[in-house]
């Protein structure tokens, strides 16, 4: 489950950036956040608020 949320996370990172590159910058500002928030190295929103991982 880890490495797919680590997966997810790039692919919206990526095209957060890609985004912010063509132009959209408050739609590349929201898929970075996404990214930043789905990854587990972040605050998991898969996760409850008392899991800590």
């Amino acid at each position: 489950m880890g490495m797919l949320l680590w997966i997810i996370a790039a692919v919206l990172v990526i095209a957060g950036i890609v985004t912010l590159l063509q132009g959209s910058i408050v739609l590349g500002i929201v898929l970075i956040v996404l990214g930043l928030l789905v990854g587990p190295g972040g605050v998991s929103i898969f996760n409850g608020r008392g899991n800590t991982v």
